[in-house]
């Protein structure tokens, strides 16, 4: 080993406090909660440090070179100290929610080994120094994180568990493929080496398949479309902070392999870039209609969580682009990767507090639960403001960063500054409306949830005042602490961006391979506020002319009652998207486990049956069978011996019976039988003997070979070995 060891720790530490804490869980319930708070807490304790003191230390490394053959090597840079610390934050705070949260599920021991278990295997996949390490690491995580998912154990939590492992480790494989495509071509893995490595490569065509096999695996992990299936199923089942932290941090994971393909891999590689910005915009546009469509509260969120990474995925396309005037684009991915992580652990958090009350999470049952919570009502609003991308909150930045990367490449198109690759300039304005489109529909469904939480009352009077009468009983201090802590983040990154996020950009942006200052944005400027006012006033027409007409409808026949009492029939939210068109249930398990089975079956009989025609076609023409001189039909040479010798004396026997004399009645007798029994008039020499031992011989054998294969055989003889060496030795010593 060698290196800077406090890298090592900041893995290990996780991975060791996680059997302790489930040692000391089987005993002690409370201490195994303060025990698992106090890993994470000094966890971010060791991340705040590193922070602190990057300026001065710079970039560290660890090699630990004999570690599964390839070696171990991590390291520290200004953005994986970033996110390091973002992701010892978020954990920090949802283990602290989880005392509360989870104190009326079961298997809490469980959940907390393997929430730590998931913090270790993040750490190591940021601060991976190669794709080996990388890899490692992302699997670990990804079987780590299925318990999240499965721990309530239902029948839809399984199914949507066995949907993120199926996803997971498909995209495993195919990114293990395509690690040694990449080792092949290029001879290294180290992500620093990755850019020259590849500026050199002599056969650079080999380079894109190894590519896509990687984008492959990192995007099935971000839920990038069409691998997005597991995102919007996962997160209902999983509990609220384990929703948080697969939004937030799991999902970047997949977004830093994405980063290190874009800027080291194929860097202003303007084909790469062009794949990526058409996979970011139909995820980006895709995610924000399911989220404007879903009555569940988690669901929705999960689905915002995939319009948010289809955002950062087109920043990520713009920076292969744009070539050298790249770093809009940049600053713009980075610091919306950022925000994103801490929007949605504040929202997340918030559909954990109603859950914990209500257990439930249909937006028509938990109608009108925050009205009269203040604090509930400042923290979801902070969240709702951030990924709305209302100004003064951290959204608008990551957002108008990215903006203006689209509207600068669409005018250099225009001036003919950079010639177009397969997107105009009258291309890329019609991507800028789909992203300020998207930006109305994330308005639009967090006015939604927002109204029907906080404005909107229950259209049952009772729950209504149940709800109200929650007000200073629905979260504990702790909890309210941990949600007010995180919320008071999004409003500080937002209200003093220049201090901030900037600072925050300007650490992180080295990783991106862009090392040039940046000019000064005037992020509230008059053409910078345009873009949000655009999607504001979309969103806002939306929710009016779409949320509160087409997606509501009058309440059903079973609330007349409530409907009497009231004197009006109120309106109820409705998914007015098909359960049909679900992509998993339409394409994906079809494909998987019907048609491609059925398809192998047929290739399969089809190749094994043109085999044995040529291998019979080749019997009877080039090489004929000729029967073995002296070749047995059946039976061995003892069975024959044995069955002829038998087979002649019976028919001499039968024969001298024939010939002795007999009266005419005998004969006439004799006859009658035989006729009656189908037997010819004289004995006729037959194979009776050699057939029987024949059979009984190939009886046998097949008995042998089964008992000789058998487990209970071969402990039967061990018995008798055992036995006859104890008599052996008892009569020797005697």
């Amino acid at each position: 080993m060698e290196g800077n060891l406090i890298l090592l720790f900041c893995v290990m530490l996780p991975f060791a406090g996680a059997l302790v804490s489930y040692v000391i869980g089987r005993k002690n319930k409370i201490w195994r909660d303060y025990f698992a708070d106090g890993v994470v807490v000094l966890e971010f304790i060791l991340f705040l440090l590193l922070f602190i003191s990057y300026g001065k230390m710079g970039e560290q490394q660890f090699i630990w070179r004999d570690f599964c053959g390839m070696g171990l090597q991590l390291t520290l840079d200004g953005f994986r100290v970033l996110y390091g610390l973002i992701a010892a934050f978020m954990w920090m705070m949802t283990t602290v929610f989880s005392k509360e949260y989870l104190k009326s599920y079961r298997n809490r021991n469980r959940y907390y080994m393997f929430v730590l278990l998931t913090l270790g295997a993040t750490v190591g996949v940021f601060l991976s120094a190669d794709l080996y390490t990388t890899f490692i690491f992302f699997e670990i995580m990804s079987f780590t994180s299925y318990v999240w998912v499965a721990h309530d154990e239902t029948k839809e939590a399984m199914r949507a568990a066995g949907t993120y492992l199926a996803i997971a480790v498909i995209g495993g494989l195919v990114m293990l493929m395509g690690i040694f495509l990449l080792y092949d071509t290029l001879g290294t893995l180290r992500i620093d080496q990755l850019r020259l490595a590849a500026i050199a490569c002599s056969a650079p065509g080999k380079l894109f398949p190894a590519g896509l096999c990687l984008l492959f695996g990192f995007g099935a992990k971000a839920g990038v479309f069409p691998l997005h299936i597991w995102l919007p199923k996962a997160h209902p089942v999983a509990p609220a902070p384990a929703s948080a932290l697969l939004s937030g941090i799991l999902t970047k994971a997949g977004v830093f392999g994405i980063l290190i393909l874009s800027c080291q891999l194929f860097w202003h590689n303007g084909v790469w870039g062009t794949l990526i910005l058409t996979l970011g915009v139909i995820t980006m546009l895709l995610g924000a209609l399911l989220a404007l469509f879903s009555v569940n509260i988690k669901r929705t969120l999960a689905c915002s969580s995939l319009s948010q990474i289809g955002f950062i995925m087109v920043g990520i396309g713009m920076i292969g682009l744009l070539g050298d005037e790249n770093i809009l684009a940049i600053r713009g991915s980075l610091l919306h990767m950022v925000n994103h992580s801490l929007i949605k652990l504040v929202l997340f958090m918030a559909a954990g507090v109603i859950y914990m009350n209500l257990h439930r999470l249909d937006l028509n049952e938990i109608r009108g639960f925050g009205r009269n919570k203040p604090l509930f009502h400042l923290i979801f609003l902070a969240g709702a403001f951030g990924i709305g991308g209302v100004p003064a909150f951290n959204g608008y930045i990551s957002k108008t960063l990215l903006h203006e990367s689209i509207v600068e490449y669409r005018e250099l198109l225009a001036e003919g500054a950079l010639q177009p690759l397969f997107f105009g300039a009258g291309n890329m304005a019609v991507i800028e409306w789909i992203f300020l489109i998207s930006g109305g529909l994330t308005v639009a469904y967090m006015t939604k949830l927002y109204g029907c939480v906080f404005v909107e009352k229950n259209a049952d009077a009772a729950k209504q005042e149940r709800y109200d009468a929650m007000r200073k009983t629905y979260m504990n201090p702790v909890s309210a602490a941990a949600l007010t802590v995180s919320a008071l983040v999004i409003l500080l990154l937002g209200a003093l961006p220049s201090l901030t996020m900037d600072k925050l950009a300007d650490l992180g942006q080295g990783f991106l391979e862009f090392e040039r200052e940046s000019e000064q944005v005037a992020y509230f400027s008059a053409g910078n506020l345009k873009g949000a006012m655009i999607s504001l006033l979309i969103g806002a027409a939306v929710y009016v002319l779409i949320v509160r007409t087409y997606m509501m409808r009058a309440e059903t026949e079973t609330d007349a009652a409530i409907i009497e009492l009231s004197g009006k029939r109120r309106r109820e939210y409705c998914n007015r998207l098909s359960e049909k068109l679900d992509l998993e249930n339409l394409l994906y398990r079809p494909l998987l486990l019907k048609i491609l089975p059925f398809l192998g079956a047929v290739v399969c009989r089809i190749g094994d049956s043109l085999v044995d025609s040529i291998v019979v076609l080749l019997r009877k023409t080039i090489y004929k069978d000729s029967p073995l001189p002296h070749e047995l039909t059946e039976g061995t040479p003892v069975t024959h011996m044995a069955g002829s010798s038998l087979d002649h004396i019976s028919y001499w026997i039968r024969s001298f019976l024939a010939a002795l004399p007999k009266t005419a009645a005998q004969k006439e007798k004799a006859k009658r039988r035989r006729m009656e029994n189908g037997m010819p008039e004289r004995p006729v020499y037959r194979k009776w003997f050699e057939h029987k031992f024949a059979a009984l011989h190939a009886a046998v054998s097949q008995y042998n070979s089964v008992i000789t294969r058998s487990m209970s055989f071969g402990l039967f003889l061990f018995c008798v070995g055992f036995l006859a060496t104890i008599v052996y030795l008892l009569m020797y010593y005697h």
